[in-house]
This record gives structure tokens, sequence and C-alpha cells, in this order.
């Protein structure tokens, strides 16, 4: 059976995670990928060497869904991402765009989750 965007969104990110960067790239990225991560030149080839070199840095690295929105040929996951087990993390918002079930471009957005926050309704 046919996985939905949103699935095909969560798992590419799952394995990205997990450290198996090829193999998620491989299933899922179009060649006319492109992302607008500020960090990074665009192109799909150096998006994936940085994952692979964090995913080695941080072997313990874990994501945590929170949420996950599909719209036509968008997908919106809204995750919580630490890089260790003690780190409070990061909440990361990714947002994938979609052509004939391949992601062909890729935006990122995150905040880090404060010790102390005022805000008695936490992150997620």
């Amino acid at each position: 059976m046919k996985k939905s965007l949103k699935e095909n969104a969560v798992s590419f990110l799952q394995m990205v995670a997990a450290g198996e960067v090829r193999e998620a790239y491989r299933r899922y990225i179009s060649p006319d990928f492109r992302h607008h991560n500020p960090f990074f030149r665009g192109d799909a080839d150096t998006l994936m060497l940085a994952m692979e070199e964090n995913a080695a840095q941080n072997p313990n690295k874990s994501l945590e869904v929170k949420r996950v929105i599909e719209d036509e040929d968008m997908v919106v996951v809204y995750s919580h991402i630490k890089q260790k087990p003690e780190d409070l993390g990061v909440a990361v918002v990714h947002l994938f765009r979609f052509h004939n079930d391949s992601i062909v471009e890729l935006w990122d957005v995150g905040q880090p989750i404060p010790e102390n926050s005022p805000n008695e309704n936490g992150v997620f």
C-alpha cells in the first residue's frame, strides 16, 4: 500500500535522526531537491553531508514527532529534537514540498527549549 506524504516526511526525518541519511535520501529525495537552511548551500549533497556529520557526532540523537499536517503537496512536521539524551532540545518545524511522492523542497526552523520559561503551557 502506498504511503501518504505525511508518512514519507516522518519516515525521512526518523531515518535521518537514526543516522540512515543516505538511505533516507535514496528513498525520499527528488533529483530536483533544494532546501532553504541558511547555514548551508542549497543543494541536496551539501545538506546530506551535513546531516551525516551531525549523525556521526550525535549517535544518540532523538526525534519525537508532535504534530503532522498535510495540505496538498505540502507537509509540516513539528517535532522535539535532542542531539544528546540529556539536552533540553529544540522545537523544530520542517516544511516539505512534494512532487510525485518525492521531497523537492525543504524548509526548517528551530527554537531552543529554554530551561526556565514563564509560559505554563510549555513548548509543546
